[in-house]
């Protein structure tokens, strides 16, 4: 079994104290509540609903696209923590279809309403017809589902959000940001709050998992050398969410606190000691071609090894680091022992609400003829977003093996 901890460079977890000092509270607010949680079986989804679960809560709907992950969610919850008293289904769905507005129109009546779903990749900007679906699942999803919770006398709402969304420099961050604009907008008239939160170790599709891939598969590791990132465990993923979600006030954002349990570390360092902890000895290759022949070859003559190409990055949208706050935004950190909170007080001005209406009526447009660019999607983020630090370099994450 793998050490996540130890694989991202940590020794502890990072919100137990904060945990501890509000378990009776989550308790005591959980078991009397009904929760509905909107892409509960991907890897964020699945680690929320299982901080719910475990507390037995009164009301428990999970929704994701992924009738697959569904099931394993329940399997894994089964297998973990048994059964609650409360009322726990799953449902098949996709929030943008018309059986799930039926489904919220059947019942629709929940205290907390969780957003996860969400389309993560920055390879996702790669074609324009993605793009618009990300734009589609990051934001307007968000703001249909928002205004049926309103509808509905939700008591509470929360959606995640990424690191990528401060200071960002790819389209799946900035279509973040502006979901941040659209949650604002909406805190005037129901709680919301969301979370920024690092890379989460070894989820669905991301490269730490890709890892594992490539051992079952007999295939190279391969890993940028120059990008850091900071990590949390899936678990800490959903303790993040859940503490955003029950003790935020209106507009919070959670994040982690940076301390001497939370540093930034390269890919590459993690794909070394990954294979240290299968007791295997990295073999650095040169290029790609060279990775591929080696596992081609005699494997007794490989004296326990796995090729590793480490490559410096040069695609669309990477960022040499991750940070979790601008400077320009209000920041406690005092509330809690890890777990700091960007602070967005306040009435909406008009403006916000008039560059959203201009937002969407232009992607409305663009959808209705279904003709757009990427050229002319990057020049409306630009617009929502003028310090937005695109750049394009033409080469994509799809491109490398």
């Amino acid at each position: 079994m793998l050490d996540i901890l130890k694989l991202i460079g940590r020794e502890n977890r990072l919100f137990d104290q904060d945990i501890t000092d509000k378990e009776e509270q989550l308790l005591t607010t959980i078991n009397k509540s009904s929760f509905l949680v909107i892409g509960g079986a991907g890897s964020i989804g699945q680690a929320v609903t299982k901080e719910i679960f475990k507390r037995n809560p009164k009301k428990l709907h999970v929704v994701d696209i992924s009738e697959n992950n569904l099931v394993e969610l329940v399997r894994d919850l089964r297998s973990s923590y048994g059964y609650i008293d409360g009322d726990f289904q799953t449902f098949a769905l996709d929030i943008g279809s018309t059986e799930y507005d039926a489904f919220i129109e059947n019942d629709g009546k929940y205290d907390y309403v969780l957003n996860l779903s969400a389309l993560k990749h920055v390879r996702s900007e790669k074609d324009s017809f993605t793009l618009m679906r990300m734009i589609n699942v990051n934001i307007f999803n968000t703001e249909k589902t928002i205004r049926q919770s309103i509808k509905n006398g939700t008591k509470k709402y929360f959606c995640v959000s990424t690191d990528k969304a401060a200071n960002p420099v790819n389209m799946m961050g900035a279509s973040k940001r502006i979901m941040e604009m659209f949650l604002l907008k909406y805190s005037q008239e129901i709680n919301i709050s969301t979370a920024r939160f690092a890379n989460v170790a070894f989820s669905d599709g991301s490269l730490l998992h890709g890892f594992e891939q490539r051992i079952k598969k007999n295939q190279p590791i391969v890993a940028p050398s120059d990008i850091r990132r900071y990590f949390v465990t899936p678990q800490e993923s959903g303790e993040l969410c859940l503490m955003s979600c029950i003790f935020g006030k209106k507009g919070d954002i959670f994040f982690p606190k940076l301390s001497e349990d939370l540093h930034l570390i390269t890919f590459s360092d993690i794909a070394i000691k990954y294979l240290e902890n299968k007791a295997i000895i990295p073999y650095l290759c040169d290029s790609e071609e060279e990775a591929r022949q080696y596992l081609s070859t005699d494997s007794k003559s490989h004296n326990n090894t796995w090729p590793c190409l480490f490559v410096n990055s040069d695609t669309t949208g990477e960022k040499d680091f991750e940070e979790f706050y601008t400077d320009e935004e209000i920041l406690d950190l005092d509330t809690f022992n890890n777990l700091g909170i960007i602070k967005n007080e306040g009435d909406v001005d008009s403006d916000l609400n008039q560059k959203l209406e201009y937002f969407t009526n232009e992607i409305n447009a663009m959808k209705s003829s279904l003709k757009w660019t990427k050229e002319e999607v990057v020049k409306l983020f630009f617009y929502m977003l003028p310090e937005f630090g695109h750049k394009e370099t033409g080469k994509y994450l799809d491109g490398k093996m």
